[in-house]
């Protein structure tokens, strides 16, 4: 259902406003000859024929002709998907590896001065931008320290040999030119996960069978990792999730300051150039991702807490 919204509100913007015929044949046609193809199209039935149409090809992989490329739509966002992905991935890396541990002691020893300081900068680091970010981490480990290259991808393998999944991460190379994005992008959502970790392993450690494993005599490392952790992951896979689908959209800033040829790049590039149906294609398939997300988010959900079920049973 939310997919059958998106894809009406998607064709909505390309019917309305860009000219499906300009893709195909320019600009140098006449009006009889464009008359006569938007026939052909089918593009003078009405709107809801025409938008049936658009799911029945869209569910075959047919999202358009980019304007830009002269390839199909499908096939351009493939070619940018890999790095966006990768970029993505390395950035949840990121934000797991030190928000968990961060998370965890700042609310077992909540009064410690590192304590405060992580609250700290955790704080100042939800007020900063991501692409404020971005421009810091150059000048300091680029341009300043010359540690880690300022943009591109890098050197890249085509893992498939088919020309679509060009990765790095496969090389010396590719991995460095990843960090510096990784970062930036994992800043977005790294200072809400510590504090967000932190309150729910707090609120855990508050409740009765928490006291009940104290007063059992279990050992503080049993009682912190298995009892109170567990409980706290809960909600944080949850919001994780979610916002693992938002960090696609927000990959739009950082692969501009980066010049990461990924989906957010191709994106600001189809604005700019006015490739409406570029830019459909792209709506549909962020929904996508967000759909399948959180598809596996609530079964994995299921995984960590045994007593739920997707079916809705405890």
């Amino acid at each position: 259902m939310v997919m059958l919204v998106i894809g009406l509100i998607g064709f909505s913007i390309q019917n309305n406003i860009g000219d499906p015929i300009r893709p195909l044949v320019g600009e140098r046609v006449s009006p009889e000859e464009r008359a006569e193809m938007a026939e052909k199209l089918g593009l003078n039935d009405p709107f809801f024929t025409q938008y049936i149409r658009f799911i029945k090809k869209a569910l075959h992989g047919d999202l358009g002709i980019s304007f830009i490329y002269h390839k199909p739509c499908t096939e351009v966002i493939l070619k940018h998907a890999p790095a966006t992905i990768e970029l993505v991935l390395g950035a949840a890396l990121i934000i797991l590896l030190i928000s968990l541990p961060l998370g965890v002691y700042t609310a077992l020893k909540p009064r410690s001065i590192y304590s405060k300081l992580i609250m700290g900068f955790s704080t100042l680091g939800v007020s900063i931008p991501v692409f404020l970010t971005g421009i810091m981490l150059i000048y300091l480990f680029a341009v300043t320290l010359g540690w880690l290259p300022s943009y591109g991808r890098g050197e890249t393998v085509d893992i498939f040999n088919n020309g679509y999944w060009k990765s790095g991460l496969f090389t010396i190379d590719g991995l460095k030119h990843l960090i510096l994005p990784s970062m930036s992008l994992a800043s977005i959502m790294l200072p809400l996960y510590i504090r967000l970790i932190r309150s729910e392993m707090m609120e855990v450690l508050e409740t009765e069978y928490i006291k009940y494993a104290w007063a059992k005599g279990l050992s503080p490392m049993r009682i912190w990792l298995v009892h109170a952790f567990k409980n706290t992951l809960l909600p944080v896979v949850t919001v994780f999730g979610l916002q693992i689908g938002i960090m696609f959209a927000f990959t739009i800033l950082t692969e501009t300051v980066f010049q990461w040829q990924g989906m957010g790049f191709m994106f600001l590039d189809a604005v700019q150039r006015a490739d409406i149906a570029l830019l459909n294609a792209y709506l549909v398939v962020v929904a996508s991702v967000f759909v399948l997300v959180n598809t596996v988010v609530d079964i994995f959900y299921g995984f960590i807490n045994p007593t739920v079920r997707i079916t809705g049973k405890t």
